[in-house]
């Protein structure tokens, strides 16, 4: 890790106000934020630790734990939590087998709320990976899963 973490930081050499383009590099590239990364992203910047761990704590978009290679969202939003958004959520935890802001134990999947992915007209929503899935009924539900199977057959 510590030959990545000088590839990827390297440009980077303090720089201090670069910090969230330079999270967003790490976590792209290693998936999340390790305690590591973290000590090793301060020290290339000349920023305190704790600066660097306030603000990846701050936003949501940041992990400091491993996650799956299929990352599932279940938008809660107003239009969404109204069209049955628990009844999703219900229907991927016991598909996947893990609970909201898990990570299954193979690390293929990660599940998670958000409170927003700004596709109200398309309600409920969920989003695996970067593709979007609008108005997901049982049927949608079926081929989200199928799609899971079928990513799976190929690796």
């Amino acid at each position: 890790m510590e030959e990545r973490l000088s590839e990827i930081l390297s440009p980077y050499e303090g720089k201090r106000d670069a910090l969230i383009p330079i999270l967003q590099k790490v976590q792209e590239e290693l998936g999340y934020l390790p305690a590591e990364a973290m000590q090793e992203i301060a020290r290339t910047t000349g920023l305190p630790q704790s600066r660097v761990y306030a603000v990846a704590t701050f936003y949501a978009q940041f992990y400091f734990t491993r996650r799956g290679r299929h990352q599932t969202k279940i938008c809660t939003g107003t239009a969404c939590h109204v069209k049955g958004a628990a009844r999703i959520m219900d229907t991927f935890e016991r598909e996947l087998g893990i609970a909201c802001g898990e990570t299954s134990e193979d690390y293929e999947h990660s599940l998670e709320t958000v409170a927003c992915v700004g596709s109200c007209a398309l309600a409920p929503v969920v989003v695996v990976d970067e593709e979007v899935y609008g108005q997901v009924d049982s049927s949608k539900m079926s081929k989200i899963f199928d799609d899971f199977k079928e990513t799976e057959k190929e690796d």
